[in-house]
């Protein structure tokens, strides 16, 4: 059976829980940072060398990097759907996986860590405000992209960008800054909320 390395409330785990939903792969999970053990022990760190959550054990295949492990589980079981095998579609959805990680998931770290995680290194108000008016900037980016496709991030189809770009967007709603209205952004929104993955996972975390 998969083994997932990694606590339920990250949000690069919650990455791999919903695409297993998505795949209908049972799993284990065992509990690893976020105040669980710590990723720094010999243990984790012979799993992967840099430390970091997730990690999967695929029958002996470790493969580490939230994004990787989803676009790795899409193409180990054929849903050339979530993750085409064309080079330029497979592009247009891999583009938006890899923005999500670098440019967007770092818009948010500054209110996230001051505003939600209450973290005492992150409570300079000017940062804070900036970091959100990036943020907003960025899910801006996400709402003219929606409204070229009139559906996904990728496209009229659900592919495994929209399991990155998703859960960014849950984290815009969910963090308590002054935020823009964006239309097209609010109906992607309500369009996840239909896929059983994201109710179970993309939102607060999951079993």
């Amino acid at each position: 059976m998969l083994k997932i390395y990694g606590y339920a409330a990250s949000i690069n785990v919650r990455k791999v829980l919903w695409v297993c939903e998505e795949l209908g792969l049972a799993f284990e999970r065992e509990d690893w940072g976020g105040g669980f053990r710590s990723t720094a022990e010999p243990a984790f760190r012979s799993l992967n060398p840099v430390g970091m959550v997730p990690v999967i054990d695929d029958g002996g295949t470790l493969v580490w990097e939230s994004n990787v492990i989803v676009r790795y589980l899409a193409a180990r079981h054929g849903r050339t759907d979530l993750l085409p095998v064309d080079p330029l579609q497979r592009a247009h959805v891999e583009q938006w996986m890899d923005w999500q990680a670098s440019d967007f998931n770092n818009s948010w770290r500054v209110p996230f860590q001051a505003l939600v995680r209450k973290n005492p290194d992150f409570q300079d108000k000017a940062a804070i405000e900036k970091s959100a008016q990036l943020f907003s900037s960025m899910v801006g980016i996400v709402d003219a992209q929606l409204g070229r496709t009139g559906a996904y991030i990728a496209g009229e189809h659900f592919t495994v960008a929209d399991i990155a770009i998703g859960l960014s967007i849950h984290r815009w709603h969910s963090t308590p800054i002054a935020r823009p209205t964006y239309v097209n952004v609010d109906r992607y929104h309500s369009r996840l909320l239909e896929r059983s993955g994201f109710r179970r996972y993309g939102r607060d975390g999951g079993p």
